[in-house]
């Protein structure tokens, strides 16, 4: 039986893990690419059969509400949000979609994602997959469904999604069922290890995108015109303002107050907030967190407690973390 509170230590490096609390959404109809393009971050003309680029819709002050992946297949475009968020995502979006006769936004009720551990795993559903999708968000079709190479963890472990948009044939089914199934919890610690943040009800128009590191995850195009908080995305990112951002942080003694806005110290100074955490079964923690630039990095503790945190290395760079001196 699969442990269902806390991560496994090591990660698992051949394993599939579905996602039960994402759920996919599909925008058909002839306005799809001019209604999204006006509320996410992405150029729609660069998403293709073969890339499946990171997006965020922000609030006109630049504050996210929706982080997200953008997937085609064929005219439509697909997206994978939390479901605890997917009523008000919608809600949200609905406002703009009203604008575009003939275009329809729902969820898909067949679709899931699964999280994809080591190359072996894809390679089960598609011969060389590893060889085939070399960077994050390089993308190929099996059958009707997706497989997208994602950010490796900053030890090194491949990861991958499989966007399955349908029934599975017998085939692929039988593939899947060699592969071990792991907990979810074992993939968002990997989406801690990999650097990426996912919103959360308490999360939501918090940050900027920039300040969850979405500009280095090819989840911001600063050169594809106006949309939904744009200008403020493009002033920061322009004009050098962004003072925070994503740090991943160990702790270590089960426990400690993680929850999503727990504040984290330094000395008696507050400098950021946690965003998501996880512990493993060895006792060990790890979190991301926004934490300003010029905290000191040697003092860091968790709100309420004396449990010292450490900084962790992230697989992609920051430089924003590291500015000449």
């Amino acid at each position: 039986m699969l442990d269902t509170t806390t991560a496994d230590t090591p990660l698992p490096t051949s394993a599939f893990a579905p996602l039960p609390h994402l759920v996919v959404v599909r925008v058909s109809g002839p306005g799809t690419d001019q209604f999204l393009h006006g509320q996410f971050s992405q150029k729609l003309e660069d998403i293709t059969s073969t890339y499946s680029p990171r997006a965020a819709a922000s609030t006109p002050k630049g504050r996210a509400y929706c982080l997200t992946r953008m997937v085609r297949q064929d005219s439509d475009i697909l997206l994978a949000i939390p479901a605890v968020l997917a009523d008000d995502t919608l809600d949200r979006l609905r406002k703009y979609l009203m604008l575009f006769r003939g275009t329809s936004m729902a969820i898909a009720p067949q679709a899931r994602v699964l999280g994809l551990f080591g190359d072996e795993a894809a390679n089960r559903l598609h011969p060389d997959a590893s060889v085939t999708l070399r960077q994050p968000c390089d993308t190929c079709a099996v059958g009707e469904h997706r497989l997208i190479r994602t950010e490796p963890t900053a030890e090194g472990l491949a990861r991958y999604e499989f966007w399955q948009l349908g029934p599975l044939s017998e085939a692929l089914q039988e593939q899947l069922e060699q592969c071990q199934e792991t907990s979810e919890l074992n993939w968002q610690a990997s989406q801690i290890a990999a650097g990426i943040a996912e919103l959360s009800p308490a999360s939501v128009e918090e940050y900027v995108p920039q300040m969850l590191n979405w500009q280095h995850l090819n989840g911001l195009h600063f050169k594809k015109g106006c949309y939904t908080g744009q200008e403020v995305i493009a002033r920061m990112h322009f004009l050098g303002q962004l003072k925070k951002s994503l740090f991943r942080l160990r702790y270590t003694g089960n426990g400690a107050p993680t929850e999503t806005g727990v504040t984290i110290h330094s000395g008696d100074r507050t400098v950021g907030e946690i965003v998501s955490s996880i512990e493993f079964s060895d006792g060990h923690g790890e979190l991301l967190a926004v934490v300003r630039h010029d905290a000191d990095f040697s003092t860091l503790t968790i709100a309420g407690t004396d449990q010292k945190l450490t900084p962790l290395p992230l697989p992609y760079s920051v430089p924003e973390q590291t500015p000449d001196t």
